[in-house]
């Protein structure tokens, strides 16, 4: 407790410090406003900071934004005596608690990211694994030291060499290739979201190709938690862009064994929420396909899980869930599987209107489907979901506004339940524990 109160004491002394302390004027970047740490001089002969100028640029700018002028040239000629004159200021007020100032590195150019590329192709073709490794590893290196660096590997077409790198040693074997496969995820996982979901067709063809498929499923099985990690990620990317992944994945029986233990058995919170996104991609498929996945999840028992996982998860992994339960109500098992559980109407009622938006439209669309397709458990349905409060949240949720689709839902619903309210005591708060116990 001492100790405890002592660091607590030193960090408000330490803030307390830095806050008299002033900065020069000529160490701030006029961005920003912060003092800079890789200071970088523009051809109108301003410095700023290299990532405020940066995201200046980037946003489509190109003027300089002190003196407005057009720029010239939009080469960034780092500062060095500034640089140095700011560490060694740093080091002089490191009393005040003020960190110290390192280095920066030299950003990687594009031509030194296409020459790697290139070697990297041509490695690949001669499925020389131990260069392959090596050169991976290169461009890790440098995607680990900024995002700028990240943003120019990406920008020189590395995910599509990445791509294909993966699907050829996935395709010659799992086994021998591991070591270079589980670089190529890795590197591939920081890549994804620089892309935004806009991955070119040549990547999205390798890597919804069956061999590379079946290769993350395999390192889904048998891999490293990191692995399996970056794994689930890449599958939820990959089936996120086109729906012939999500058919090319489906035909692999084991997946849906392997993501129905993620969820069973969670290993980490995002495994989990990817492994949710991913069935719902699945089940969401508008082809038979889905069909298929819908009814070998049911059977699995994925219906009863997705209530237990709502009950007890974070918000996101929850809206997730629900989102999953609600596409297995479009089948038919699964629609018997929700009515023969007694968490079903207790759960969906009250996660409306406390989790998210989206949560609330699936939980309302999961229980419109529940009274709507299931003629002999109408009555049943309806009658409970009063007596736990739905008819309150509904006429509460068309008051707060939602979507159209949602809205519709809801109003049929109050239709429905209006003959049903007469007589019943309805609760507004539901014991989940007595009830998981009861059932």
């Amino acid at each position: 407790m001492v100790f405890s109160w002592r660091r607590k004491k030193a960090a408000r002394e330490k803030l307390f410090k830095v806050q008299e302390l002033v900065i020069p004027n000529q160490f701030l970047c006029p961005i920003s406003l912060d003092l800079m740490k890789d200071p970088v001089t523009l051809s109108s002969g301003i410095t700023y900071d290299r990532e405020s100028i940066e995201t200046w640029l980037e946003g489509g700018n190109f003027t300089c934004p002190v003196t407005n002028q057009v720029l010239r040239s939009f080469d960034q000629i780092p500062n060095h005596s500034l640089r140095k004159m700011i560490q060694d200021w740093g080091v002089a007020n490191r009393n005040y608690g003020v960190d110290r100032i390192p280095t920066p590195r030299v950003p990687v150019l594009g031509a030194q990211v296409s020459e790697v590329l290139f070697s990297l192709e041509d490695s690949t073709k001669r499925l020389n694994g131990a260069g392959c490794l090596e050169l991976v590893q290169k461009i890790k290196k440098w995607g680990n030291e900024s995002e700028r660096n990240r943003r120019c590997i990406v920008a020189n077409g590395a995910i599509s060499v990445f791509a294909a790198a993966f699907d050829s040693f996935a395709r010659d074997s799992f086994e021998r290739n591991a070591n270079v496969l589980e670089e190529i995820l890795s590197a591939m996982n920081w890549m994804f979201p620089i892309f935004q979901h806009s991955l070119d067709a040549e990547a999205r063809a390798h890597l919804g190709s069956q061999d590379s498929l079946r290769c993350l499923v395999w390192f889904l099985k048998s891999g490293d938690l990191s692995v399996k990690q970056d794994s689930m990620i890449a599958l939820r990317e990959i089936v996120s862009l086109d729906q012939k992944q999500v058919e090319a994945l489906a035909a692999i029986e084991e997946v849906y064994e392997v993501l129905f233990r993620f969820i069973k058995d969670p290993v980490c919170p995002a495994i989990t929420k990817a492994s949710l996104m991913v069935i719902f991609y699945l089940v969401s498929s508008p082809s038979s396909t889905s069909i298929k996945t819908r009814s070998a999840l049911v059977e699995m028992g994925l219906v009863s899980l997705l209530l237990e996982v709502t009950i007890d998860s974070e918000r996101s992994t929850s809206e997730r869930a629900l989102g999953v339960f609600d596409r297995l109500c479009d089948c038919e098992e699964g629609r018997e599987e929700a009515y023969r559980n007694a968490l079903t109407c207790p759960v969906l009622v009250k996660k409306i209107l406390r989790v998210s938006e989206l949560a609330t439209q699936s939980s309302v669309s999961a229980i419109w489907k529940l009274s709507k397709y299931g003629k002999k458990h109408e009555e049943n349905v309806l009658v409970e979901a009063l007596q736990v409060g739905l008819f309150q949240k509904l006429v509460l949720l068309l008051q707060l506004g939602c979507g159209d689709e949602t809205k519709e839902k809801t109003t049929e619903l109050l239709k429905l339940m209006s003959p049903y309210r007469d007589g019943l005591e309805c609760i507004d708060s539901v014991d989940f524990k007595n009830l998981k116990r009861s059932f």
